[in-house]
């Protein structure tokens, strides 16, 4: 007799281990039909549950109890039953719910994708896209914060934070004496000094990579480039203190950013060490793998990042250069 109990999301039926989350158990179906995730992350114990974003209508609760569940479930946080039958997609009860969350997200949350480094692969654009409405109900003034540089490569930017607690597990969980927290309730929390007292400690540039919006960036890169116009690059390094292993973001023959992988969920498949993020930044550094496989739904995939030397934008055309020039000596003044 199977250990392993059966669950049925949006039609597709997948059996997973006693314990699995109905979220982790969509993401083996794969597809449209799992849910978002704005604050859940495999890799840091007790996340999830805070930004309502994957919730879920539970039709069916069990083969024992086939009652419905009264009331949405965030999928992050509620474990299957065998015989549960869960509505993602399929329930427009959900697809409801889920653009009132994406409204409330996106409450004092400003609109500067144009200046944001985390235009590009920013989980809330995606969000906001995907789910959210074309005008927001909000008539208030927006909470505003100063921006806060919590030491010298990282910055804060509070006004984007949508306080999803990931920078804080991080702090928790991957580095030592660390004093974190969000300060404040309601409408006042924040993620502040308590970050700031120790933003020393060697892998505490992974909140950059963990944070699913632009309020935990890298102060290196900042307002250097687009990251649609650069070249993902894996590559690894013998580090005494981390993997190694990375991503190199290229602009030209530069390494301007040096990020942790990260998987098709967005999450870090093995965090970084500071010096590997910060301090590296030369070719002669690493032993390059190849380019960095980019889905072809992300704008990353437009600049034809399969070729370390992509095509000229200008290709060389003589004629055309020719007439050109023949057309400038004859119109130009003498």
């Amino acid at each position: 007799m199977s250990d392993k109990v059966k669950v049925t999301i949006d039609g597709i039926s997948v059996e997973v281990e006693p314990g699995t989350t109905i979220l982790n158990a969509a993401r083996q179906i794969g597809g449209e039909i799992v849910p978002p995730a704005m604050c859940y992350y495999s890799k840091l114990q007790g996340s999830g549950g805070k930004c309502r974003t994957c919730l879920v209508k539970v039709s069916k609760g069990s083969e024992k109890d086939p009652r419905p569940m009264p009331k949405l479930v965030a999928s992050c946080r509620t474990t299957v039953m065998d015989g549960m039958e869960v509505e993602n997609i399929t329930s427009p009860e959900v697809v409801e719910a889920r653009k009132g969350v994406v409204e409330m997200l996106l409450i004092n949350h400003p609109l500067d994708c144009p200046v944001c480094d985390q235009a590009g692969e920013c989980s809330l654009q995606d969000l906001g896209f995907e789910h959210g409405a074309a005008q927001t109900r909000y008539e208030f003034d927006r909470r505003t914060f100063e921006r806060i540089d919590i030491g010298d490569k990282i910055q804060l930017h509070m006004n984007r934070c949508i306080l999803c607690y990931r920078c804080t597990y991080v702090a928790d969980q991957i580095t030592d004496n660390r004093v974190h927290g969000v300060l404040g309730r309601g409408d006042h929390a924040e993620i502040s000094t308590y970050i700031e007292q120790a933003i020393d400690n060697d892998f505490s540039g992974n909140v950059i990579d963990v944070c699913p919006v632009g309020a935990l960036t890298d102060k290196t890169f900042r307002f250097k480039n687009r990251v649609w116009f650069t070249k993902p690059v894996d590559a690894h390094r013998d580090c005494p203190t981390c993997s190694g292993k990375v991503t190199l973001w290229y602009k030209g023959e530069e390494v301007i950013r040096v990020t942790a992988r990260k998987d098709e969920y967005n999450e870090v498949e093995e965090f970084i060490c500071n010096t590997c993020r910060f301090d590296k930044k030369n070719t002669s550094d690493w032993v390059i793998e190849g380019p960095r496989a980019i889905a072809n739904t992300s704008v990353i995939s437009s600049n034809h990042y399969e070729t370390l030397k992509p095509l000229p934008v200008i290709q060389q055309n003589p004629a055309l250069m020719a007439a050109n020039k023949e057309e400038f000596e004859r119109t130009k003044k003498s």
